[in-house]
């Protein structure tokens, strides 16, 4: 696939972006939170397409519906 060489980068990303909505829990930085895991469950469910591996692919499916609701959420309320 030709996809595949940006994939450790994306890896590395998807890491950094990690450690980032983490540090966001811990201090409570509400909506930043799903803001920044957005773009970490993408990469996830590109490198999960990459191989094949159905049940991360999943897992990554249902957290990104999840903060779509949540990332809607928050705008009707604010709006």
């Amino acid at each position: 696939m030709r996809f595949a060489k940006y994939e450790q980068p994306l890896k590395w990303l998807a890491l950094f972006l990690g450690v980032i909505s983490t540090i966001a829990i811990i201090q409570d930085w509400y909506p930043y939170t799903m803001f920044i895991s957005v773009p970490f469950c993408l990469i996830w469910i590109y490198c999960a397409w990459l191989h094949t591996e159905r049940q991360l692919k999943y897992v990554n499916l249902i957290f990104l519906i999840l903060y779509a609701y949540g990332i809607g959420k928050f705008f009707i309320q604010t709006s």
